[in-house]
């Protein structure tokens, strides 16, 4: 049996800008139960998806750098925002691999073979951004930023009416131009998923680039043989504010986590 190198026992660090990661963390915790994960959630300058593309960059180059000293061996960016604006930035300054949600989602969609246009949607920042628009290759993207939908999920509110209301309002122009895949480009609409294939119809296929995120992490580690291969796997959860708040929406979430540990910043 294959050996673990002490450097495949470090842990693998999770970046969101505060929960919506969770559902990007749940794909990689069951496709990777030995490997150890490290969550941050930057819950004191939420929502990313308002901000800067300075201002992401700066919060998501100070979350890595803590992370980094927690000894991890790589890091998950599960944000889309992040990801548009402050991935090729975190891949400069940090000395382990950084994988984003943006590339995998785009490939996940490509790799569908459905002809026609590609629906996405995400945050004013990620739309705005046109990072799926580059990844996606030439494929002709339709993309739509649907803000409300974070605090919405974030009250747990996805299957109540006025969410419904909100989603056909947003999704009305896929309606007109009928793509034939639709990428759920913020971690927090997976949760939405039910409601958004009622509005779009059984003819529009969801992808939810966090399954995608998991499979290619597990890939990159076992090339570069950092990939754990037995033990249970430890979560610790870190929040920059707000701690109570943040436990009581992953629990909405389906995370059941027991504690969490708050590291704030002077940004």
């Amino acid at each position: 049996m294959r050996r673990e190198s002490r450097a495949a026992r470090r842990p693998i660090g999770v970046f969101d800008s505060g929960i919506g990661g969770l559902t990007v963390f749940k794909e990689l915790a069951r496709r990777l139960p030995h490997e150890d994960l490290i969550y941050f959630g930057d819950t004191a300058h939420i929502p990313y998806g308002s901000k800067t593309p300075e201002a992401v960059r700066r919060y998501s180059l100070t979350v890595a750098r803590f992370l980094e000293k927690q000894g991890i061996k790589a890091m998950v960016v599960a944000c889309n925002t992040s990801s548009a604006l402050a991935l090729s930035a975190l891949k400069k300054a940090m000395k382990v691999p950084v994988l984003g949600v943006i590339e995998p989602g785009a490939r996940a969609a490509l790799d569908g073979g459905a002809a026609g246009p590609i629906g996405v949607i995400g945050t004013d920042a990620t739309i705005n951004s046109k990072a799926y628009d580059r990844a996606l290759k030439g494929a002709r993207a339709i993309g739509q930023a649907c803000p409300l939908f974070v605090p919405l999920v974030e009250e747990g509110w996805w299957s109540k009416d006025v969410t419904a209301s909100v989603a056909r309002e947003y999704l009305a122009v896929f309606k007109k131009k009928r793509p034939k895949t639709l990428i759920l480009g913020c971690t927090h609409y997976p949760l939405l998923a039910r409601t958004i294939g009622a509005i779009l119809g059984r003819g529009v296929r969801l992808v939810d680039p966090a399954v995608e995120t998991a499979r290619e992490t597990g890939r990159m580690l076992a090339e570069r043989g950092l990939l754990r291969i037995s033990g249970k796997g430890k979560r610790v959860f870190f929040v920059s504010d707000a701690s109570k708040r943040f436990l009581t929406v992953a629990r909405r979430l389906g995370v059941p986590i027991k504690s969490v540990r708050l590291h704030s910043f002077d940004i």
